[in-house]
């Protein structure tokens, strides 16, 4: 069945989620919110989107926002995406903390970490550097997505740009995916 998301009810459903979230949907994506929230519909055997909004207000469903949450985020990620930021965080951000701290432990916080694929890049980076101690938080909305990161098992996709040493060092291939080693899990903790 298609649902029709008009546009009232489109900035309602968007100020809602930024209010439970902090996530904001722009205008221009109103398409994405209306494709991710019809099987949410659907499953909840609602006419629309009134409804469906209605539903989120009212019911006090707190596992009907996290299927919320994993419905509208997107979850683009794979292992040394964006290098330069990577370069960016170990020659310059680390050494000017280090040196300002006088410390050689440092703690990183990977907001919004999707499947893991970004804290376990930045703990294979790090354990390179043997003089710094380090530990990774990393964090998402999606708590689907946490579970993944914590299990540690990746497709061919999310591997793609490991550099060969990485690769050879940090992953166990089994039948069907990559798995990080435990040296690299005990470093990221998820929350």
């Amino acid at each position: 069945m298609a649902y029709v998301l008009d546009d009232i009810t489109f900035r309602q459903i968007r100020d809602f989620i930024y209010e439970k979230s902090g996530i904001f949907v722009s205008d221009y994506k109103k398409y994405l919110i209306e494709n991710r929230l019809a099987r949410r519909i659907e499953e909840n055997k609602l006419k629309g989107f009134e409804d469906y909004l209605d539903f989120l207000k009212f019911s006090a469903n707190e596992s009907e926002l996290i299927k919320l949450f994993d419905a509208i985020t997107t979850n683009e990620t794979y292992f040394f995406r964006e290098q330069q930021h990577f370069d960016v965080l170990l020659n310059n951000i680390i050494p000017s903390i280090i040196q300002k701290k006088k410390t050689n432990s440092i703690s990183i916080w990977s907001a919004a970490c999707s499947t893991g694929e970004e804290p376990y890049t930045i703990a294979m980076l790090l354990k390179e550097v043997s003089h710094i101690r380090h530990e990774v938080i990393a964090s998402d909305i999606s708590l689907s997505c946490l579970e993944s990161a914590k299990r540690g098992a990746y497709d061919s996709y999310s591997v793609r740009n490991v550099p060969e040493n990485f690769f050879k060092r940090y992953f166990r291939q089994n039948e069907q995916f990559y798995e990080i080693d435990p040296s690299i899990k005990k470093l990221v903790k998820f929350r």
